[in-house]
């Protein structure tokens, strides 16, 4: 085997196995930052009383915003931090390493942020940490320039599929978002690094859920469920999209008020979360919840406004974070309300977990503009008979499509209304 070959093979395993590593470092950081906020006893230290359960829920997501917040002021004031996808082609094209240090100081204030109660996804950090240690332990194997552009987008994709323990979804994220490609190559190498990530962090990720699932002789009822659906969840899907882009601004905030705003969202985040307990965080515990069919009616209204408006809070604020879980427990929040109400007024008996996780997809095939990979993500992330894969996939696919009419359409109206 010519000498290349055998050094981009190391490169392989080598990113691979520290992508688990970060996604595991990630993780058992965020289950630290989490007990320190809402189990350790920082309720009775502020307040010198018992029971103080509720202003340490009211008060962690505040002070966890104010330390990121402080974070990122300091990290800006010194250099500019810039976003994966735009730092990966600026590297390869350079011949340069990524700036490691800039991005693994984000990722673990974006895990601090997280840990502590922000709406926002935690799939950011475990990307960037991924991409840049798998910079690092491959630097000095010689590799081209279109091997190291390969090789870093699946260190990204692989730090994803580490932390939700989701190999495929990690390699499509791989492939089709950040590259957006279907080559063998590509596809051979992301499947290799991101089965590798999710191995070498399975003591640290591994999760069940025990749910009882729909019967397989009930799917023709879900996969007419899953055509219902997709008007909805392309709804849901563009408008978490139009508000997300609307939010983030358009300069990287680098003033000391990234400090007061961030954590003026993590106090009102925290004072939610004392009559909405799964607001705070990632939307993991959503979406725990809708499949364990524990939501009320107004409890999954209240999620689905409230829940990408504090999203965008923080974006506006300053903050950095993942969308894929918020868009997740946006998009079941929607579906639990279709099935609690039908199960409510029309006596349908419907699965809640099902038709949450179908609507789901949806929305995050919109988000994430790959039906694919929004259909593999939900399955893998829930695991549920493999026949729900075909319905997630027909929602994703079927919101795609009508959210895709909906723009064209929308831009030939621009287009003539600027003429």
């Amino acid at each position: 085997m010519p000498r290349r070959a055998v050094q981009f093979w190391c490169a392989i395993v080598i990113v691979g196995l520290l992508a688990g590593v970060a996604g595991a470092a990630t993780t058992l950081l965020l289950h630290a930052i989490e007990h320190a906020t809402y189990h350790y006893s920082l309720g009775t230290l502020l307040s010198g009383v018992e029971g103080s359960g509720h202003l340490r829920r009211a008060l962690g997501p505040m002070l966890g915003g104010a330390l990121a917040g402080l974070g990122w002021w300091w990290l800006r004031r010194r250099r500019d931090v810039p976003t994966l996808g735009a730092a990966i082609p600026e590297a390869v094209g350079t011949g340069g390493p990524l700036p490691r240090r800039a991005l693994s100081i984000d990722a673990a204030l974006q895990v601090l942020l997280v840990g502590s109660g922000a709406s926002l996804g935690r799939e950011g950090a475990p990307r960037q940490l991924a991409a840049s240690w798998g910079d690092l332990g491959s630097s000095k194997l010689a590799l081209t320039a279109r091997d190291r552009d390969i090789l870093l987008a699946c260190a990204a994709g692989a730090g994803l599929g580490a932390v939700y323990a989701v190999p495929l979804g990690g390699a499509l994220f791989a492939a089709r978002i950040l590259m957006g490609t279907w080559h063998p190559r590509v596809l051979g190498v992301a499947l290799i690094t991101s089965s590798l990530a999710v191995a070498v962090a399975a003591p640290v990720t591994h999760f069940e859920h025990a749910v009882q699932w729909p019967r397989a002789d009930v799917s023709y009822l879900f996969v007419f469920l899953a055509l219902a659906l997709a008007p909805l969840a392309a709804a849901v899907g563009l408008t978490f999209d139009t508000v997300m882009t609307k939010a983030r601004p358009t300069v990287q905030p680098r003033s000391w008020r990234l400090i007061p705003a961030i954590a003026a969202a993590g106090l009102l985040t925290g004072v939610c979360s004392l009559w909405l307990p799964e607001l705070p965080g990632n939307g993991r515990s959503i979406l725990q919840v809708s499949v364990n069919s524990g939501l009320t009616l107004v409890a999954a209204v209240a999620i689905l406004l409230l829940k990408p408006l504090l999203t965008a809070l923080f974006l506006r604020a300053g903050a950095v974070g993942g969308l894929i879980t918020p868009a997740l427990a946006t998009g079941a929040a929607a579906g639990s309300i279709v099935a609690l109400a039908l199960n409510q007024w029309a006596g349908t008996g419907l699965n809640v977990a099902a038709v949450s996780l179908t609507c789901a997809a949806g929305v995050l095939a919109i988000t994430q503009r790959s039906p694919l990979f929004a259909a593999l993500f939900v399955w893998e992330l829930a695991r549920p008979p493999l026949w729900l894969l075909a319905v997630f996939a027909l929602s994703a696919w079927s919101a795609h499509v009508i959210a895709e009419r909906h723009q064209r359409r929308a831009a030939k109206t621009n287009t003539a209304a600027s003429r």
